[in-house]
C-alpha cells in the first residue's frame, strides 16, 4: 500500500517555472515506478512523465520533452516534477501515481496508487 501526497502547485505566468513534489508513504518505495499525469477541465487524464524505481529510466510525453524533468529520491520517498517554460495549455490538475510494474508506460490503469492532485494554472 502506498499513499501519495502532492504539493507545489499554484498560479504562474507563461514562461515561468514550478516544481511539483510528491511524498510517498508505505513500504518499498524504490520498488515502484512513479509517474505524473495531468487532467485539464473537460479533457481526459494524460500522461506527463515517469521514472522507474531502481535504474531511474525516464519516459516523457512529447508535450513534456525539453521542458519538464522528473526525478526521485528513494532515501526520502519523494518524486518531483520540475516544469519550465510553462504554457497556458499546461494548466491542469497534476497527479502523482505509483505502479508496481517496472514499465507501466503512459497507460494510467497500470498505476494502482494515486495522489489527490495539485492545481497548476498558467496565466498572465
Amino acid at each position: 500500500q502506498v499513499q501519495l501526497v502532492e504539493s507545489g502547485g499554484g498560479l504562474v505566468q507563461p514562461g515561468g517555472s514550478l516544481r511539483l513534489s510528491c511524498a510517498a508513504s508505505g513500504r518499498s518505495f524504490s520498488g515502484y515506478t512513479m509517474g505524473w499525469f495531468r487532467q485539464a477541465p473537460g479533457k481526459e487524464r494524460e500522461f506527463v512523465a515517469s521514472i522507474t524505481g531502481i535504474d531511474y529510466i525516464l519516459y516523457y510525453a512529447d508535450s513534456a520533452k525539453g521542458r519538464f524533468s522528473i526525478s526521485r529520491d528513494n532515501a526520502k520517498n519523494t518524486v518531483a516534477l520540475q516544469m519550465n517554460g510553462l504554457k497556458p495549455e499546461d494548466t491542469a490538475v497534476y497527479y502523482c501515481a505509483a505502479s508496481s510494474l517496472r514499465y507501466p508506460g503512459n497507460y494510467s490503469p497500470s498505476y494502482g496508487y494515486w495522489g489527490q492532485g495539485t492545481q497548476v494554472t498558467v496565466s498572465s
